[in-house]
């Protein structure tokens, strides 16, 4: 891509990001179908294809990154994309009739939300490990411990769907459906083409997404580069930003039918299995992703579970206002825009 010039890098950069939404809103549909359909989600091995399904961009700008020695461009997309993706509350927020956070009435996603904090925690945690401690010097154990602990978030958020200890009523919330597997009133056109069709659909979304996702970081990894940008500020904003377009387009469209809970766990659980990458950024570079993390990806670590925790106080306090954009999206904005800030400050 050096070879090139910087208007051809940045229209295939765009021509990338538009493939990633596109294909990205198939692949949610098409999931959502093939999950209804052959109950996916029922098994653990299931959960985690719908998971990597939902993941793939980040999955195919992790193995790029890692396998091209741009860990640090890995590190900050998989770090600072949880912040970035939080902040599609906001968006959500701008479309639903109120507060997003007023409308859920659940606390299976302050559950959820709780399941990131701990899942971002144990990547601090992993970040201060020496790059000795690690296993035949390959993989590091805070890898290992992450992904343990979203398997067990899993197992503990099924049960309590499951098997509810108590109920709360919360007057005036309107969550929608309780999962995606409950069909819609007025589904998707995917829902009357055979599943034939929509397993090839939900095939081709997912080379268009893997190839889209290398290109990002192919070409991200180069204007980083020419512009002097830092690897890790590049993939925690404009490159974390390209890969949360087809949240967005989800996050509207669950709002838009009245799927308000569903829009809230759907972005904290991309954010809870986003950072087992890790996982796969060390088994690709053949060394420890979490010690190259620095002080950049730790600020955006906490950025994230500020964040996180803003959106799980506003479910558990419910605003009232009627306006559409709640306290806590506005106060979402603040901390967003001060992180990011912060983190132009530590890169310099």
């Amino acid at each position: 891509m050096s070879s090139l010039p910087a208007v051809v890098v940045i229209l295939v950069f765009l021509a990338a990001s538009l493939a990633t939404w596109g294909a990205g809103v198939q692949l949610s549909r098409t999931t959502d179908e093939l999950d209804r359909r052959l109950n996916l989600g029922d098994a653990l091995g299931g959960m985690v294809l719908l998971a990597v399904a939902g993941s793939l961009p980040e999955v195919a700008i992790t193995v790029s990154g890692a396998a091209s020695g741009h860990i640090e461009l890995a590190a900050g997309n998989l770090i600072g994309g949880i912040a970035t993706a939080t902040m599609v509350l906001v968006i959500c927020d701008l479309f639903a009739p109120r507060p997003l956070t007023y409308l859920v009435g659940s606390l299976i996603p302050v559950l959820e939300g709780l399941l990131v904090v701990m899942v971002v925690a144990a990547v601090l945690m992993g970040a201060l490990l020496p790059r000795s401690a690690s296993i035949a010097g390959r993989v590091s154990p805070g890898s290992i411990a992450i992904v343990l602990l979203w398997v067990g978030g899993v197992w503990v958020l099924n049960r309590a769907r499951s098997h509810p200890a108590w109920r709360v009523e919360a007057a005036g919330s309107r969550p929608g459906r309780p999962h995606h597997r409950v069909r819609h009133p007025n589904p998707h056109p995917t829902a009357r083409h055979s599943t034939a069709r929509v397993a090839l659909t939900f095939g081709a979304a997912c080379l268009v997404t893997l190839v889209a996702g290398v290109l990002l970081e192919v070409t991200g990894s180069d204007l980083a580069g020419r512009a002097g940008i830092d690897g890790v500020v590049f993939g925690a904003t404009v490159l974390s930003l390209a890969t949360a377009l087809p949240e967005i387009s989800s996050g509207i469209e669950a709002v838009r039918l009245g799927d308000h809970r569903l829009a809230v766990a759907d972005v904290f659980g991309g954010n809870a299995f986003q950072l087992c990458l890790f996982l796969v950024a060390d088994l690709v570079a053949l060394k420890p992703a979490l010690p190259t993390a620095g002080a950049a990806n730790s600020w955006l670590a906490a950025l994230a579970i500020a964040l996180t925790a803003v959106y799980v106080a506003g479910m558990i306090i419910r605003p009232t206002r009627p306006n559409r954009l709640g306290p806590d999206s506005i106060l979402a904005c603040v901390l967003y825009a001060i992180g990011i800030l912060g983190l132009l400050r530590i890169a310099q």
